[in-house]
């Protein structure tokens, strides 16, 4: 399964990735009407963590062999089936929706595109798309 990989030393924090996750994730795909007009606003499912002098995107790995999915009690983390997509992931790559009570939002990998937005628009390189 293909997944994001986060190379530090690439990373320039520029924040284009947290940038253009909210737009894949938005209801319009418009840059300004997702961030200025949108209500609920959409929500990155990506951080980028700066911690000087290093950055980088942190986002769930969907691993194949996933601490999260063993430990959680509820069953509401899990892989799919069909995707191999881990669905929730304790590495500080949920985000709680802050538009929808009970719900996070975690890297989906942009199902639709055939890279995740975070990957296309890195203008340094330092998110990959890859097997892994």
């Amino acid at each position: 399964m293909r997944r994001v990989f986060a190379h530090e030393e690439f990373c320039m924090g520029c924040g284009l990735c947290e940038v253009y996750c909210t737009l894949w994730h938005s209801k319009s795909k418009e840059l300004v009407k997702a961030f200025k007009r949108e209500h609920p606003k959409p929500t990155s499912r990506i951080t980028l963590v700066q911690e000087k002098p290093v950055s980088f995107a942190v986002q769930c790995r969907h691993c194949n062999d996933s601490s999260c999915v063993v430990a959680c009690l509820s069953g509401a983390m899990h892989i799919d089936d069909e995707t191999g997509l881990v669905m929730v992931c304790p590495f500080g790559a949920i985000k709680k929706d802050p538009n929808r009570q009970k719900v996070v939002a975690k890297c989906d990998l942009c199902q639709g595109l055939d890279v995740p937005a975070c990957v296309a628009n890195c203008p340094n390189e330092a998110l990959t798309f890859e097997e892994g």
